[in-house]
C-alpha cells in the first residue's frame, strides 16, 4: 500500500467519523450495503457504480472496486469506493471489509445452480424435411428461454424464492436447467441429416466413398468456423470496450480464458478442455458437433460394408455421442428404406404413446431428480445414463412418423415462418448469449425475478438476437 493511499484513506475515515459528514459522504453512500431479501439469496452487496465514478473530493477521486468474500459456503461481493491513488487489490486489507462481513447473518449455505450447460447449433446439409425446421427452431427458442431465465442468477435480487417456484412447477419447463439441456440432445439427434447428405453424395459418384468426398464432406463442416471466430472476436472486443458494472465480472473472467486458449477454438478441440477453460464458453459445442460429424463417414462405411454396423459402434466416446449416432441411424434408414415402416393405424397410435409417455416421463424426472445426491444413487445413475438417448428415440419417432404420414403435428412443424428462422438458426444461437451477458453484466442493481419481468427480458433478447442473427447470417455466414 503507498503512503498516499494511505494518507487518502485516513482522510476519508477522519471524515466519517466527524458528526456532520461532509466531503466524501457521496464515497461512503455508494459503499455496497446489505439489503432485503438476505434469506431468499440477495447476498451480493453491488453498491452504485455510477455514483462512486462521480464522486470528487477535495483531494482525491473515487474509483469503484469490489470485495469478495467467503462465509462458509456462501460466496459474495461488496462493492466499494475507494481514492483513486489505491490500487483495488488493496481493498481486502481495509477493516471495512471485515465490518461488512460481521454485518452479514450467517445462513445456512444454498448450492447455486451451475452456470447452464452451453451448446450450438449445426448447419444442416443435403436436403431439409419441412418438420425439421419446427423441431430446430422451437428447440432453439428453448435453448435462450432457458438461459434468459438462468444466466442473471448471479444477479437476482430473489434467487431461492425463484429457484424454489420453478422447481416446483412444471409451468416452468422452459427455464430449468434438466429439460432446458434435453434441447442439447435435439440438435446432436438431427446429425441424422449429416448422413443423409453423405449417402447422397456417394450415390451421386457412382457408389463410391472415396478420400476426396470425406474431405469435401469435412470442409463443409468447417464452413462454421469464420462466423464462430467473428464471435469469439467479437465478444472479447465487447469486454475491453463495454464500461463493465458490478455484474460483469463473472463473465469477465470466463471470457478472458480467450488469451490463453483462444487456439483451441480454432481447431476445434476445446471440449477437450476443463469447462472453466474454454474461450467463450457456450461454443464448446462447436467442437464436439464437428467431432462427432467426422465420425459420420466411418460410420457410413461400415453400413455399406456389414450388416453388424450397431454392434460396432453402439458405444458414447462421449456422453453425449448417443443421440447423434441415434440421428445417424435414422438418416440411414430414412435415404436407404425401401417402403413404409407403419403399416396400420394401430401402429402409430402405439408409437405416439409411447413417445409422448417417454418424453413427459423424462421432463417429469428432470424435477423429481434435480438435486445431486449426497450418496451414489441408481435412480440418478440410470437417469444420467439414458436420458439422452431415450429423448433422441423420441423426437426420431415423431421424425419418422412425419415421413410416413402419421405425424398429427407435421402440419404445425412445416409452417412456412419455421423455414427463414431455421436459416439463422446458427448465428442466433452464437449471439444470444452476447446479449444476456450485456444486459445482466451492466446492470448495477438486482433484478427481481417476476414471471412478467421474464417475459420481457425474454422476447427483447429474441427480437434483438433475431435481427443480429439474421445480418450475421447474411454478411459472414452464407458468404462462405
Amino acid at each position: 500500500v503507498s503512503q498516499r493511499c494511505m494518507k487518502d484513506i485516513n482522510i476519508f475515515l477522519w471524515d466519517l467519523n466527524q458528526d456532520e459528514p461532509k466531503e466524501y459522504a457521496t464515497l461512503y453512500d455508494s459503499f455496497g450495503k446489505m439489503g432485503s431479501s438476505v434469506k431468499d439469496g440477495n447476498v451480493n452487496q453491488p453498491g452504485s457504480l455510477q455514483q462512486c465514478r462521480s464522486a470528487i473530493g477535495p483531494g482525491f477521486s473515487a474509483q469503484y472496486c469490489q470485495v469478495f468474500l467467503k462465509q462458509g459456503a456462501i460466496q459474495y461481493f461488496v462493492g466499494i469506493c475507494l481514492p483513486d491513488s489505491c490500487v483495488c487489490c488493496v481493498m481486502l486489507a481495509i477493516p471495512l471489509a471485515a465490518t461488512l462481513l460481521r454485518a452479514l447473518r450467517r445462513s445456512d449455505p444454498s448450492r447455486m445452480v451451475s452456470p447452464t450447460e452451453h451448446i450450438s447449433l449445426s448447419n444442416f446439409y443435403g436436403t431439409l424435411k419441412a418438420s425439421l425446421n419446427g423441431i430446430r427452431v422451437l428447440s432453439l427458442l428453448w435453448i435462450i428461454c432457458g438461459h434468459s431465465a438462468q444466466f442473471p442468477v448471479i444477479n437476482n435480487l430473489n434467487y431461492k424464492t425463484w429457484r424454489k417456484a420453478v422447481q416446483s412447477s412444471p409451468t416452468y419447463v422452459l427455464t430449468i436447467s434438466g429439460p432446458v439441456f434435453l434441447a442439447v440432445d435435439t440438435f446432436l439427434l438431427l446429425g441424422l441429416l449429416s448422413a443423409r447428405s453423405l449417402l447422397s453424395s456417394i450415390n451421386k459418384a457412382e457408389d463410391h466413398l472415396s478420400l476426396g468426398l470425406v474431405a469435401n464432406y469435412l470442409f463443409k463442416r468447417i464452413k462454421i468456423q469464420p462466423l464462430h471466430l467473428f464471435t469469439m472476436c467479437l465478444t472479447v472486443s465487447l469486454i475491453s470496450l463495454v464500461q463493465w458494472g458490478p455484474y460483469w465480472f463473472p463473465f469477465v473472467e470466463t471470457l478472458m480464458d480467450c488469451k490463453a486458449y483462444w487456439w483451441a477454438n480454432v481447431l476445434l478441440i476445446s471440449n477437450l478442455l476443463p469447462v472453466h477453460e474454454i474461450c467463450i464458453p457456450w461454443t464448446w459445442y462447436l467442437s464436439l458437433d464437428f467431432q462427432c460429424y467426422a465420425t459420420t463417414p466411418l460410420l457410413v462405411y461400415i453400413y455399406r460394408t456389414t450388416d453388424n454396423y450397431v454392434l460396432y459402434y453402439y458405444v458414447k466416446p462421449y456422453t453425449r455421442y448417443g443421440p447423434f449416432l441415434i440421428g445417424i441411424l435414422t438418416g440411414i434408414h430414412l435415404t436407404t428404406k425401401k417402403g413404409q415402416l407403419l403399416k396400420e393405424q394401430w401402429q402409430a397410435a402405439l408409437g405416439w404413446f409411447c413417445c409422448l409417455s417417454m418424453m413427459s416421463l423424462l421432463i417429469g424426472l428432470a424435477y423429481l431428480l434435480k438435486e445431486t445426491p449426497a450418496y451414489p444413487s441408481v435412480a440418478h445413475a440410470l437417469y444420467q445414463g439414458l436420458h439422452r438417448p431415450v429423448w433422441a428415440l423420441a423426437v426420431s419417432w415423431i421424425i419418422l412418423a412425419c415421413e410416413e404420414g402419421y405425424g398429427f403435428i407435421k402440419t404445425f412443424l412445416s409452417f412456412g415462418v419455421w423455414v427463414p428462422l431455421s436459416n439463422i438458426s446458427f448465428a442466433c444461437y452464437l449471439v444470444h448469449p452476447i446479449f444476456i451477458i450485456l444486459y445482466n453484466g451492466l446492470q448495477e442493481t438486482p433484478i427481481h425475478y417476476t414471471d412478467i419481468n421474464f417475459m420481457y427480458l425474454f422476447f427483447g433478447h429474441l427480437v434483438l438476437t433475431l435481427v443480429v442473427g439474421c445480418a450475421l447470417t447474411v454478411l459472414i455466414e452464407k458468404p462462405y
